[in-house]
């Protein structure tokens, strides 16, 4: 089982990562903005599923893996910090957008859940950031792999989906605060990308 110390961490990294207002944040608060609180929960709970999956995805490829062979390890390891580099340099070169509820639509929440799951499901960044993100806090030496990424993957995402329901709920105060302080959406990004340039590195120097 996952010892508490880096339990502590994880949860610490984590809480860190999804209340910096990233691309689900922001959809969050575009759908809540434009349709009202019930459906930006409702597509905070869309994203959770799909992230469910992803963490499904993550247990059962990386857990084969690591048992498979080292060099396989290695491999997907590099691939996965490069990845998370290249996401860093992409969310900090790229422009904020003016406006985050720019073009949403008022949708019911059911669609809003659909919608979001679709999304979250078949986005193949969202895999990759699994791949390369759970592995960082796996220690082989305290048990079973898979049992730990289960771990990590449930407190991610239950994480993810309080944040994105706090979100929800006050998306019409902090819409129009980042609707006012283009600043603080440029500044967003360069922060996440920080946080994706450190996650990757770490991960390259990680040893199996």
């Amino acid at each position: 089982m996952i010892d508490l110390s880096t339990l502590i961490a994880y949860v610490a990294v984590v809480v860190g990562f999804v209340f910096i207002p990233g691309p689900a944040t922001l959809l969050t608060i575009a759908r809540a903005t434009s349709s009202g609180t019930k459906v930006g929960i409702a597509t905070g709970a869309g994203i959770a599923a799909g992230d469910m999956f992803h963490t499904g995805m993550a247990i059962f490829g990386i857990s084969a893996i690591i048992a498979a062979s080292a060099m396989l390890f290695s491999i997907v390891k590099y691939i996965g910090a490069a990845y998370l580099v290249y996401l860093g340099i992409r969310a900090i070169i790229e422009k904020a957008p003016v406006d985050p509820t720019a073009g949403a639509l008022a949708i019911p929440a059911g669609k809003a859940f659909r919608q979001a799951v679709l999304t979250e499901v078949l986005n193949p960044k969202t895999a990759l950031f699994f791949l390369a993100f759970l592995p960082q806090f796996v220690r082989p030496e305290n048990g079973a792999v898979m049992l730990q990424l289960a771990v990590l993957g449930i407190v991610f995402v239950m994480l993810g989906l309080f944040s994105t329901v706090v979100f929800a709920v006050s998306a019409g105060r902090l819409g129009s605060f980042l609707r006012r302080n283009p600043t603080m959406l440029k500044w967003q990004g360069k922060v996440v990308g920080g946080i994706y340039c450190a996650l990757g590195v770490r991960l390259a120097l990680q040893q199996r």
